[in-house]
């Protein structure tokens, strides 16, 4: 009676892990059918020279903005299965792409291509001034206007920025550097002579700057 027991037993255990493995590869289909997301990869280049195209932005149609090229060309977003996606850059046309909702893998790639896009430039009239004279005093008193890059050169000018400097209030991120700062100067020198300027180069060009000047010599009184 015992060896049956075992036999029965035995035999209903092979039977329950013989139907666990008929149903795993079923589970593992039906997850992959589940999971919509993909990972999209691919390259963005220039239709006539083969060239990557940085900063291309890619919109999804549901989702929106889905990201960026890199320096490359390069991109990789998550995506869903049947996603269009919108390529769009300023100097090229703008293109589409659809993912296949019929995908078995978990990655996409592609190679996409953007052709050069036509720039309309205004209308410029060129008329010519009465007399020779008459163009040299415009020519002479006529102001240009600044551009772009003459207003941010004036912007970034050194002395331009000191001054602005002085009379910006610091704000509670600078002042608490130069706390900071302070601080772990004086932690440093903590028990310590703190050093001279005795041998330093900077301090002995400032003192001759000011004796050529003559910071050291005695004003007459009136």
């Amino acid at each position: 009676m015992r060896i049956l027991y075992m036999k029965m037993r035995f035999k209903y255990c092979l039977l329950g892990i013989l139907a666990i493995l008929a149903l795993i590869p079923r589970n593992i289909h039906a997850q992959k059918s589940i999971n919509p997301y993909i990972l999209f990869t691919g390259l963005v280049l220039t239709s006539d020279s083969l060239k990557p195209i940085p900063y291309v932005a890619i919109k999804n149609g549901r989702r929106g903005l889905a990201g960026y090229t890199d320096l490359l060309g390069h991109f990789d977003i998550v995506a869903l299965k049947g996603d269009t996606l919108w390529f769009t850059q300023a100097e090229k046309t703008a293109s589409w792409h659809v993912i296949p909702d019929t995908l078995t893998a978990n990655r996409y790639n592609i190679i996409k291509t953007m052709v050069q896009d036509t720039i309309n430039i205004p209308v410029i009239f060129i008329r010519a001034l009465p007399s020779k004279s008459f163009f040299d005093h415009e020519f002479v008193n006529t102001v240009p206007p600044d551009d772009a890059y003459e207003i941010a050169r004036k912007n970034l000018e050194l002395e331009a920025a000191k001054e602005e400097l002085k009379l910006r209030p610091a704000d509670a991120k600078a002042s608490q550097q130069m706390i900071a700062q302070s601080r772990v100067q004086q932690l440093y020198y903590y028990k310590q002579a703190p050093p001279q300027n005795y041998l330093s180069p900077m301090a002995w060009m400032q003192f001759l700057d000011a004796w050529k000047r003559g910071d050291f010599k005695k004003k007459k009184k009136k």
